[in-house]
């Protein structure tokens, strides 16, 4: 059972000022290459596990930019952590079922 969601905005400095939109793709390729349960929506991404493996995604995430030529990164995180009971993006969404 999962024990963390994880929420991540990745705002990479690309070079030459280039749209972000293609970085962000490759950041959300890095998640489905983890094979973690995630969310894609308008400001962040949302993955579902155990932290330590969520937190080496953001951290393959960051290099991944970096490979890519961004000089740096900013990334804004948010954790919901839940050891006992788990953590669900389902059972925290099921008030939710459209979106609203």
């Amino acid at each position: 059972m999962a024990n963390a969601l994880v929420s991540i905005q990745i705002l990479p400095t690309t070079p030459g000022g280039q749209s972000v939109l293609p970085y962000v793709d490759r950041a959300i390729d890095i998640i489905k290459e983890a094979g973690v349960p995630y969310r894609v929506a308008p400001l962040e991404t949302t993955m579902e596990g155990d932290l330590q493996e969520l937190l080496a995604v953001v951290a393959r995430m960051s290099e991944a930019m970096a490979d890519l030529g961004c000089p740096s990164v900013i990334s804004q995180v948010k954790i919901y952590y839940n050891p006992e009971n788990g953590a669900s993006m389902d059972r925290l969404l099921e008030n939710y079922p459209d979106g609203q």
